[in-house]
């Protein structure tokens, strides 16, 4: 074993250890190791820049600016709320209708902004049609991931492969040459989340003949004021009589946590009780004369009538992220008090010493100079389920970004057209970047601080990805895994690797990204494409699929982590609906893939 070998095979380990317990963020986790294959001479100068001025990479880039448009513009709220249907019916109708227009939108737009923004829609129309809001959100991401698999540009791992490709000599993907499978994958998938959805998903099941469902309950930290009438009341079956519509899910005591059942229980001095109760309960608690919030220290200056509760999910740029709430001083930076804290489904309570990490749901009380404030930042995103989403913008920008938008996906699709015909065909990118100009210069896309809307770790990642599977070509580390995988599926052939190659890529995929994950994969299907001595286009499409598809857990898609955040989801819950879909896909992927694309 060469020492390039060895050090290759360190800097995976320090690549999976890194992501799996997020040490940095992933575009520094891959940019270092980029730079410990360039400080060792396994890659070139020109192989650790190439991926930066990548197009592929570039456009993504661009790419930003144009969703930030189409967010500020207001436009993916207008269209959610007309989509959404107006009556109530059965599971096999309903998630069919939510998800088909969101997965159109995805194939043409970043997936994240669409999910941030369709689910408070979502959770408010859920609340008005007395359904489950657990039943609709994890479809709402999945819905984003079968439109991202359709297209070139519909998720980034996509654009990934394709530059791979055109970086080894390969022809690369037409912009719709994915919907081949991707169509046939997403009806697939489409029809069973429609049946087995209801039965699947967490949340109560939704029967047409029930009037009352599971609605989104709030969390109450409340203190009981000195002389307050309730010291000595009795908790019977979780009810305190003086607190109407709350109801009390634990006691601290002394530091300790009583859980009160279903019989009785005695309330004492100096005890904090963890309420829960709808939205409504807040001013309720608030105009209480015998308890008070805790935390709201900080805005007894502020009338209460002026207060309302807000959710937050923390994104990967915001600055407390590893830090506590007593260090970063959350109330210091967003003059906000933080009442409540979710993480993986559950309501964590000691708050002062926990350490913030992305995805975590934040519960907050502040005044509507927040939303002002903070709406349009990047270091959370902003869930606001107890009023509908202002959206404060003219009907002319939401007009002219739907043009816009049109106009861009109309331009993509004549130049593939005229590209079959005539061999005349313009780069993705020109499309892309005419959008993101025509936004700015109409005032729809503030051109003021214009780069803070893109990604930079993301970007960074990718382009540092292309460099760490150069690295893996390079090593030969790729021609030894080729080699076992030929071995272990001898008799199975191209088939039996592209199996192989699509579960090694997508558990790659739900531990380390899906852009590091297909980056690795790629040069072990070159590999192995010229072992066996057929089409390695096949294998290409296998772990182009195996990257978009992640159903299985939060970890390896953004846009699951938001959600998981925002509906209050446990991991299991998206290991339950999601592993079927995954194998289901799987299937499909191993049995179209040598029929449509042949070896």
């Amino acid at each position: 074993m060469s020492i390039d070998i060895i050090i290759a095979l360190l800097v995976i380990v320090y690549i999976f250890v890194a992501f799996i317990f997020d040490l940095l963020r992933p575009g520094l986790i891959l940019f270092s190791a980029a730079v410990i294959f360039l400080a060792t001479g396994i890659i070139s100068a020109e192989e650790m820049i190439k991926g930066f001025s990548n197009t592929g990479v570039i456009t993504i880039g661009v790419l930003f600016l144009v969703n930030e448009g189409i967010k500020q513009s207001g436009l993916i709220t207008r269209l959610a709320k007309a989509y959404l249907p107006r009556k109530k019916s059965k599971m096999p109708f309903l998630l069919p209708r939510i998800m088909i227009p969101v997965s159109f939108l995805s194939a043409f737009l970043n997936n994240l902004p669409i999910v941030v923004n369709v689910a408070p829609i979502l959770i408010k129309w859920t609340g008005m049609m007395n359904l489950s809001y657990k039943k609709f959100l994890i479809p709402l991401t999945y819905a984003a991931i079968f439109g991202g698999m359709c297209t070139l540009i519909g998720t980034s791992s996509n654009l990934v492969v394709h530059g791979l490709m055109l970086e080894n000599g390969y022809k690369g993907f037409h912009l719709f040459e994915l919907a081949k499978l991707g169509l046939i994958v997403a009806g697939f998938g489409f029809i069973y989340m429609a049946f087995l959805g209801n039965w699947l998903l967490p949340g109560e099941r939704i029967l047409l003949h029930k009037k009352k469902t599971e609605v989104k309950d709030y969390h109450y930290n409340v203190l009981l004021k000195p002389e307050s009438t309730l010291i000595g009341a009795t908790v019977s079956n979780k009810r305190i009589e003086g607190l109407g519509g709350l109801m009390v899910i634990a006691i601290e005591r002394q530091g300790k946590i009583i859980r009160p059942g279903n019989g009785s229980f005695r309330i004492e001095a100096g005890d904090e009780l963890l309420l829960t109760g709808q939205a409504d309960r807040l001013n309720y608690i608030l105009a209480h004369k015998e308890v008070t919030l805790k935390g709201i220290d900080a805005l007894k200056d502020v009338p209460p009538a002026e207060l309302k509760k807000y959710e937050v999910v923390l994104s990967p740029r915001f600055p407390g992220v590893g830090m506590t709430l007593s260090e970063f001083q959350f109330f210091e930076h967003f003059n906000a008090a933080v009442m409540a804290v979710h993480r993986n489904g559950e309501r964590i309570t000691n708050l002062n010493e926990l350490e913030l990490k992305e995805g975590d749901n934040l519960v907050l009380l502040a005044t509507d100079n927040f939303e002002k404030n903070w709406n349009d930042r990047h270091m959370f995103y902003l869930v606001n389920y107890v009023q509908d989403m202002p959206v404060e913008k003219t009907s002319r920008k939401k007009w002219l970004a739907f043009l816009i938008l049109t106009g861009m996906v109309a331009g993509i699709l004549i130049n593939e057209m005229v590209s079959y015909g005539f061999g005349i065909r313009l780069n993705i990118f020109v499309m892309v970047g005419i959008a993101a100009v025509l936004m700015v210069w109409l005032g729809v896309l503030p051109w003021e601080n214009y780069t803070k809307n893109i990604s930079w770790d993301l970007l960074i990642m990718i382009a540092s990805a292309f460099a760490v599977s150069n690295a893996i070509k390079n090593t030969g580390i790729a021609n030894a895994l080729a080699r076992e995988f030929i071995q272990t599926v001898h008799d199975l052939g191209p088939l039996g690797v592209l199996a192989i190659l699509y579960i090694f890529t997508s558990l790659l995929s739900e531990i380390i990204t899906n852009n590091a994950a297909v980056a690795i994969a790629f040069p072990v299907a070159i590999v192995a494409s010229e072992m066996l001595g057929v089409d390695a286009k096949p294998f290409f499409v296998g772990i182009a699929m195996a990257g978009a598809a992640s159903f299985m857990t939060a970890r390896g898609y953004r846009a699951n982590l938001i959600i998981k955040g925002i509906g209050h989801y446990s991991k299991g819950d998206f290991f339950r609906i999601g592993f079927p879909l995954q194998l289901l896909t799987f299937l499909l992927s191993v049995w179209l893939i040598p029929l449509i694309w042949s070896f």
